[in-house]
């Protein structure tokens, strides 16, 4: 292995999603070679400003929109073709070949058709306060195939299996009379519609239908980085979030050696994204959740909007006391604080450091969703400040309540902010020592 090469980096959100992790992802994918989604699918949306024109990519690597990088879709990715050839064709559209530079691994599994039925009608028989909140894009259901063995589809079944239609026809068949039975719905699913989409996409995809496995293997043993790029975050982990409102993968560091297929010490480097305050989508307890002017304030101003929903954000104080959880459990080498430059203006900023559950005062974040459900928050106040921060590049000119601001965050999770954001766009990010080697100086590449 290279000792000249950048270290491999794992990306990943220590939240609820919607942390800004495209955006980081997309700042250090100058300084490496290889971008791995490794978990999720098109329920992630991440989003890139580059200048005036923005990008929103849910499955394809951010890497992409890098002219020097590979993007590579591990084997713990669940697979919308159909999403992938929409983001193909709409970065051709905008000037931006991929050519070569994608990789699709033959052993991710497929969401049909069907996985999307059967998530709607799944949510609208939950009913009303016990929801789950999904984003309705198939990948619960697509998930539970995957485990089930016998009901999957893999992406390489696509360009190697000569009777997958047969195969799908029956799979579909079973679903809709299993659909039926539990929800007295087959939600208009035909196998004849699966099919056609199946061979809407097969051409597509298939010159990207590779072992991605050994393609990294390769590019590792040839001196070349991997950034590993998360997707949702460490609240919403299947094992270790606020169960049963979490996804249905591993969104952490834990997660990359399954979900790329490389082994666990091929994540040298991770960075934990938070924003400046809190946010979630969908269903489920949130502490610090607000619902007065100071929320809608925040919503409007950090424009949080669900990339893949479009659904209006609940938005809170920040939550030291979930957030330090998922720095304990994961570990980062560094914090990154996106949105800080939504604050502004703010005559003071609330920080939760504990909770009250049943009259009792409790810093470690509990493991029952019912509890947190009854946890009120503990919250200290800190000044805020004035000033606009878009127009600062170093972090070092912050000012001084912001920067005192960021500091209680940081003695708070006990890591190093390296980074903090104050807009959209790349040059909007101050670097702060760790990750200046990066490229998280302002020295990204522009997308071409």
């Amino acid at each position: 292995m290279s000792r000249s090469r950048k270290q491999h980096t794992c990306v990943f959100g220590l939240g609820w999603g919607d942390e800004g992790k495209g955006k980081l992802v997309d700042l250090l994918a100058a300084g490496h070679d290889v971008v791995v989604r490794y978990n999720g699918g098109a329920n992630a949306g991440h989003t890139v400003q580059v200048g005036a024109v923005k990008f929103a990519l849910h499955l394809l690597p951010i890497g992409v929109l890098h002219a020097h990088a590979v993007g590579v879709i591990g084997p713990g990715v669940v697979v919308d073709p159909g999403v992938v050839a929409g983001e193909l064709d709409e970065l051709q559209r905008r000037g931006i070949e991929v050519g070569q530079r994608l990789k699709i691994s033959a052993r991710a599994h497929l969401v049909l058709p069907h996985h999307k039925v059967e998530d709607a009608l799944n949510e609208r028989a939950l009913g009303e306060g016990v929801q789950i909140g999904t984003t309705g894009r198939g990948i619960g259901p697509c998930y539970a195939d995957k485990m089930r063995r016998s009901t999957a589809v893999r992406v390489g079944d696509l360009v190697s299996e000569p009777g997958l239609a047969e195969r799908v026809r029956t799979l579909v068949e079973q679903r809709r009379a299993m659909l039926r039975a539990m929800y007295g719905d087959a939600g208009g699913l035909e196998a004849a519609g699966v099919l056609t989409e199946l061979d809407a996409t097969r051409d597509r995809l298939a010159p990207y239908i590779c072992d991605t496995t050994a393609y990294l293997r390769e590019a590792v043993e040839a001196g070349r980085s991997l950034l590993y790029e998360g997707a949702n975050g460490l609240l919403l982990d299947v094992n270790h979030g606020t169960y049963p409102y979490v996804t249905s993968s591993h969104t952490g560091p834990h997660g990359v050696a399954a979900g790329a297929g490389v082994p666990p010490a091929w994540v040298e480097y991770s960075v934990g994204v938070i924003k400046a305050y809190a946010t979630r989508v969908g269903g489920g307890p949130f502490v610090t959740e607000l619902h007065d002017a100071t929320a809608e304030r925040i919503r409007q101003r950090g424009r949080e909007y669900g990339t893949t929903t479009g659904r209006p954000r609940r938005c809170g104080w920040f939550d030291a006391v979930a957030t330090r959880y998922s720095v304990q459990l994961a570990g980062p080498d560094a914090i990154a604080v996106m949105h800080l430059d939504t604050l502004s203006g703010l005559e003071r900023i609330g920080i939760c450091t504990a909770y009250r559950i049943d009259g009792r005062t409790v810093t470690a974040f509990p493991g029952d969703s019912g509890l947190l459900a009854r946890a009120e928050p503990v919250l200290e106040y800190v000044p805020g400040w004035t000033e606009e921060l878009g127009d600062l590049r170093r972090f070092e000119d912050l000012p001084a309540s912001a920067a005192r601001y960021v500091e209680r965050l940081e003695a708070l999770l006990g890591k190093p902010v390296a980074l903090a954001s104050v807009g959209p766009e790349r040059a909007q990010v101050l670097a702060r020592g760790a990750l200046r080697w990066a490229g998280a100086g302002g020295t990204a590449g522009k997308a071409d």
